[in-house]
């Protein structure tokens, strides 16, 4: 039987890139599928998944509530800020009474990061003054002085210091101290329900053989990632490429699966996040 061209969004950065480097590349086996590499912004492919538009997708684990009528997560592709994550970054050091007053520029309403933000302030989005910026020129929006504050994803995370800011707080850190030492669940690879269950565990395994392809051939697929390293020479990239792209990226595990409940009942509670689902997991 032929088998289906899948869509595969994903973001054009390099952890992305990193992990999706054998299968882009024909360098796995893909089963007999012909995946197509949609490369978009977290915040576009959360959009998009609200739609229910592509087959699989990586996704906030902030939209993931939005959309579990339609998707189930993989167990592979996480992304978790274990000890680090998104980052308030502003030209001076605000405290966190200080930043509640002040003009966020956020990378997108539906992104992990702004949950967490939100979680952390303990306010709701209607409540905090806040302009959605792509999460790559939140440095040029705070420089400005269009945003006091920025909240930056990605590798901004790595590059802060040499925009001349300072970081106020990192919500991995913070989220680690409040929640036993657990990582901070930021995105995952879901695939859409209409794709039957037992073909959902093939292509879960596919994308699993990817990364885990990635990671066994490392110095490869980080020279591949490099094409998506905005200002960032190959060491840097590899180090950002490690923080997103490692073992609980090969299997959320047990304390993954966990953070991502606190989460989004903890969002939930606040009102801040509609419904409060039951993880549906590729099995």
């Amino acid at each position: 039987m032929e088998k289906s061209k899948l869509t595969l969004g994903h973001s054009p950065d390099p952890d992305d890139a990193f992990m999706f480097y054998g299968l882009a590349k024909g360098l796995v086996d893909n089963g007999g599928y012909e995946f197509e590499h949609i490369l978009q912004d977290i915040q576009t492919l959360n959009e998009r998944a609200s739609r229910g538009e592509l087959d699989i997708s990586a996704i906030s684990i902030h939209a993931y509530a939005q959309v579990c009528d339609k998707y189930a997560l993989l167990p592979s592709g996480a992304s978790m800020g274990d000890g680090y994550g998104p980052m308030l970054v502003a030209r001076e050091n605000f405290s966190k009474e200080e930043i509640a007053a002040r003009r966020i520029a956020i990378p997108g309403t539906m992104t992990s990061a702004f949950l967490a933000l939100q979680l952390w302030l303990e306010q709701p989005a209607e409540r905090i003054q806040y302009t959605v910026v792509p999460f790559d020129k939140i440095f040029d929006t705070v420089n400005r002085g269009e945003a006091d504050v920025g909240l930056i994803i990605h590798e901004g995370q790595l590059t802060f210091e040499n925009e001349g800011l300072v970081c106020c707080e990192d919500l991995g850190v913070w989220w680690g101290r409040e929640n036993d030492g657990l990582p901070l669940p930021l995105g995952g690879n879901v695939i859409h329900k209409r794709i039957a269950s037992d073909e959902r565990k093939v292509v879960s395994d596919i994308l699993e053989h990817s990364i885990r392809f990635s990671l066994d051939n490392r110095s490869e697929a980080v020279e591949h990632s490099l094409q998506y390293a905005r200002d960032m020479g190959i060491d840097l990239a590899d180090k950002f490429v490690g923080m997103y792209v490692n073992d609980w990226t090969l299997d959320y595990g047990d304390a993954g699966r966990e953070s991502i409940r606190r989460f989004l009942t903890r969002g939930y509670e606040m009102g801040v996040v509609s419904t409060n689902p039951e993880l549906e997991f590729v099995k």
